[in-house]
């Protein structure tokens, strides 16, 4: 599986984009559990299909870029708000960056280790390990770059972030991720409960770090991407479940930005898997 992620990395973005438009669709057409999450989660934020359809096509084109983005020469990338993070690293007091299922949230963690490690140090980032040995191999390969590392989902995970903002490091992650049982809330999420991690909420309250919220926008015509930084929209309540819905609420809010690039199909309101599944 790495040789066929390192020969796709090759490709050219635009072709890789245009293929994966085309498997979004297809994807589209195959499955009718699909359809109808993209269709019941867009009416939850009060969206009709039409209004999110390209998001079909964005799904298909963030799993074909990905090689290019782990293995490829650069892209393309500019910025809004990067006051806002030379601020918070001059800080040093550490920054959660958090951003929902939208956009290209593997360029971002890529370009803010690239641009600021040298000075600040890395950007850690959490992820969930994958269970296939060959997919697994290639997250790692590819995740192991000058600038950025990895924290897993577990405990061991989380007390490296602490030492990371403690150090006035930044780490990510994606509040709007299902956790494992016992590791969120079920507070409102485009009015609907849905089961969310407190990871972001307590690593703030814990460590006095900055919350930034950021995201990648994929432009079109594979001209590249722009990062989006964005201060946090209200001060963050240090009452753990207030916090919780803070979070969901600026997530919503990103969301509203652009929902034609959200992953309307990510399961955010399925029952979370057990700790140990």
């Amino acid at each position: 599986m790495l040789a066929l992620y390192r020969f796709a990395s090759r490709w050219p973005l635009g072709l890789l984009h245009a293929l994966g438009a085309a498997l979004g669709w297809l994807t589209w057409l195959a499955s009718p559990i699909y359809r109808r999450r993209i269709r019941e989660n867009a009416r939850l934020a009060g969206y009709g299909f039409a209004q999110v359809r390209p998001s079909v096509a964005h799904a298909g084109r963030m799993a074909l870029e990905t090689p290019r983005l782990w293995f490829g020469a650069p892209v393309a990338v500019s910025w809004q708000g990067a006051d806002l993070l030379d601020q918070a690293y001059a800080a040093r007091k550490g920054i959660v960056f958090m951003t929902p299922h939208m956009g290209c949230f593997e360029i971002t963690a890529q370009v803010v280790g690239a641009r600021y490690h040298a000075e600040h140090g890395p950007i850690t980032v959490l992820y969930r390990p994958s269970r296939q040995a060959a997919l697994a191999e290639v997250i790692e390969t590819a995740r192991r770059r000058e600038g950025l590392e990895t924290a897993p989902t577990t405990l061991a995970g989380v007390r490296q972030m602490i030492r990371a903002l403690r150090a006035g490091r930044a780490v990510g992650l994606l509040p709007d991720q299902v956790p494992p049982e016992g590791m969120g809330l079920w507070l409102p999420f485009f009015g609907k409960p849905a089961y969310t991690m407190t990871l972001a909420a307590r690593l703030i309250g814990q460590t006095g770090a900055t919350p930034l919220l950021v995201w990648g926008e994929r432009l079109p015509r594979a001209q590249g991407f722009c990062i989006h930084i964005q201060a946090f929209p209200e001060p963050l309540s240090s009452d753990l479940e207030t916090g919780v819905a803070q979070i969901n609420r600026a997530m919503e809010g990103l969301i509203r930005q652009c929902p034609q690039q959200y992953l309307w199909g990510y399961g955010r309101y399925k029952t979370p898997r057990s700790l140990g599944a």
